[in-house]
């Protein structure tokens, strides 16, 4: 099995890790602290990091297979996600799930250093987002 990052572990990014675990994959979900108790409820690893701060993301990428970047409607700064994409290429990072803003940096970088690439749909919610994310991770992992 594999170790899915996934940033930031909200609401959402919580629901897919309790199926990744129950899955058999180890999860690390980031926070920017308040919510550490609630990611290890759901059996993934918290990880204090802030996606408007990639330096401290890193470490959070060691022995990461697939990184699901979810910011939805979070108001991250665009260039934040190409400078972490760029530093995927010097990792073991082999996949990228993408929701949010920037969708097509994610389609450039993932052309540019072949990273392969899921984008969700923000149209889905619930039980079916929470389907198609496992979907997107199942198939990067194929």
């Amino acid at each position: 099995m594999a170790r899915v990052l996934i940033v930031p572990c909200g609401c959402r990014g919580q629901a897919l890790a309790r199926e990744l675990r129950a899955a058999g994959h180890a999860v690390r979900g980031t926070t920017r602290g308040a919510h550490v108790a609630e990611i290890a409820e759901t059996g993934a690893e918290p990880y204090v990091g802030d996606p408007d701060r990639i330096a401290t993301l890193m470490d959070a990428l060691h022995g990461v297979t697939i990184v699901c970047w979810l910011t939805g409607t979070i108001d991250v700064d665009t260039g934040r996600l190409r400078m972490l994409l760029e530093k995927l290429v010097d990792t073991g990072v082999r996949g990228f799930v993408h929701e949010g803003p920037g969708e097509e940096i994610a389609r450039t970088a993932a052309e540019t250093w072949q990273i392969p690439l899921e984008v969700l749909s923000a149209d889905r919610q619930g039980e079916a987002w929470v389907a198609e994310a496992v979907a997107a991770v199942d198939r990067l992992l194929s």
